[in-house]
């Protein structure tokens, strides 16, 4: 990336591995500021969105939402003395929810494995174990 005052959102888009709507959903969502336009009416992005951007994308991919982003980038910016903690808690709040989710998916797989065992059991042809046990499930 060669070093100018401004990146238009082509070449951001570019060099933050994201497309253009992205962007502009980020700036919809408080995630990326607003940026300068040019005279003809180009968006004008400082250098530092990249570093930004792949912030974003970094958080996403350890199971933020853009919401928890945002707080991120909030005490990022003005976190004082405290940020590390408050970073720390949002993360263990974070590993928790992680670990419910990875309990509900074993969850589902032990569900799964016990019916595909029906299934590979069950002489009848017109009957499917699997079918017959999402037909039965109240909701």
């Amino acid at each position: 990336m060669e070093k100018t005052e401004f990146l238009k959102s082509g070449e951001l888009s570019k060099y933050a591995g994201v497309n253009s709507e992205t962007l502009r959903y980020y700036e919809r969502k408080g995630l990326l500021d607003e940026p300068k336009r040019s005279s003809a009416g180009y968006r004008q992005y400082p250098p530092d969105a990249v570093k930004r951007i792949r912030f974003i994308k970094s958080a996403q991919s350890l199971g933020f939402s853009l919401k928890e982003i945002l707080e991120l980038l909030n005490l990022r910016v003005s976190g004082g003395k405290q940020k590390c903690e408050k970073v720390r808690k949002r993360t263990e709040v974070k590993i928790q929810e992680v670990e419910k989710k990875i309990e509900d998916l074993q969850s589902v797989r032990r569900s799964l494995s016990k019916l595909l065992v029906a299934c590979a059991t069950n002489n009848k042809t017109g009957d499917c174990p699997v079918l017959e046990s999402m037909e039965d499930v109240s909701l």
